[in-house]
């Protein structure tokens, strides 16, 4: 039974953030980016999306231990020099991926299916969880295009490098739910 509810969340999590990556992408492509047409990431399709570890292995073991259903994708890559207004518009394709988890929990919490509340809360939580302002997650790229342009070069010069340890460090000591869990569960009532 375990390893079907693994499978299970691995599924919603394939679903989830292929649309999240999809949207990134097309985000980029309608304000003036071909990066992510031209590495083939202007798909729904899940395979150009899918990152073995962060999408396959780091899920399943999770599932398997309990541990919250944490993954990713391989990044949409953009180039923000082909924006009309890099800062802007680099917010903006930021902004698409969680955008696209809430607007797809939105439209999963009107079917009458377990699965599709299922999915429809990993998609709640992966949206709330991007927006988070640490590196690599979404939040961070939209909270550096607000700063001053030399605040935003120091901060993020520093910060990149810690962001990925800063999240696990948030995971394994449990603040990780405390902060998202309040968040994902007043919005969740609301939908279901």
């Amino acid at each position: 039974m375990e390893i079907i509810i693994a499978l299970l969340s691995i599924l919603s999590l394939i679903i989830v953030i292929s649309l999240h990556e999809f949207c990134h992408a097309l985000a980029a492509d309608k304000l003036g980016d071909p990066t992510p047409r031209a590495y083939g990431r202007l798909t729904l399709n899940p395979m150009a999306h899918i990152d073995p570890i962060g999408t396959l292995l780091i899920p399943f073991f999770g599932a398997l231990s309990g541990f919250p259903v944490i993954g990713w994708a391989k990044p949409t890559p953009i180039d923000p020099y082909n924006f009309k207004n890099p800062r802007r518009d680099e917010s903006i394709v930021a902004l698409a991926g969680p955008l696209s988890n809430f607007v797809l929990a939105f439209i999963l919490s009107l079917l009458n299916s377990s699965f599709a509340r299922y999915v429809g809360n990993i998609s709640l939580f992966l949206g709330i969880f991007n927006l988070l302002p640490i590196p690599p997650l979404d939040g961070s790229k939209i909270l550096l295009n607000l700063l001053p342009v030399d605040q935003a070069l120091k901060i993020e010069a520093s910060f990149e490098r810690y962001g990925y340890l800063l999240i696990a460090l948030l995971l394994i000591s449990g603040l990780l739910s405390k902060i998202i869990y309040p968040i994902f569960s007043f919005f969740s009532n609301l939908l279901y």
